[in-house]
């Protein structure tokens, strides 16, 4: 992590929602599952094991973990036609993002697309590279036209 995102994240940790700090560390999961290839229950372990843990809904981050890894196959499929590039061109921590996010677009429709969305930006801005944020907001604006029709019209 740079400076940048250590005092960013500092900043506004005691501001933070319990599901903000749980998307930060599936973030932190799928990242690592990205470039380790671990499993699910040793990165869920490990990330159990931090500072901040106890600060995230447990219940949520458990439920997006487990899903996002189990669904991967599926949620690059609903993604790669809203993209650009190929998914492996794409920056961990904007593929961990665009996962995660299609995961809750597709499976938590009591949070509203927008929420997600701009939780996808925050994570995008504080983890990301400098205009990642625009090119994960072009995308799942895109694909919450596509996968919460009722909710966007």
């Amino acid at each position: 992590m740079t400076d940048k995102q250590i005092t960013a994240q500092k900043k506004t940790a005691k501001y933070k929602s319990k599901r903000r700090v749980a998307r930060e560390l599936v973030l932190q999961g799928l990242y690592q599952w990205r470039l380790t290839g671990e499993t699910e229950s040793t990165i869920a372990s490990q990330l159990r094991e931090t500072q901040v843990f106890p600060r995230a809904d447990e219940a949520f981050f458990s439920r997006l973990l487990s899903g996002v890894l189990m669904h991967v196959d599926q949620l690059e499929q609903t993604i790669q036609p809203y993209l650009d590039r190929s998914l492996k061109e794409l920056s961990p921590i904007e593929y961990g993002i665009l996962l995660l996010s299609t995961y809750e677009l597709i499976h938590f429709l009591d949070v509203p697309y927008r929420a997600i969305i701009n939780e996808a930006i925050e994570l995008a801005r504080i983890y990301g590279g400098s205009d990642g944020y625009k090119y994960v907001n072009g995308v799942l604006d895109k694909l919450a036209y596509k996968l919460r029709t009722i909710e966007t019209a």
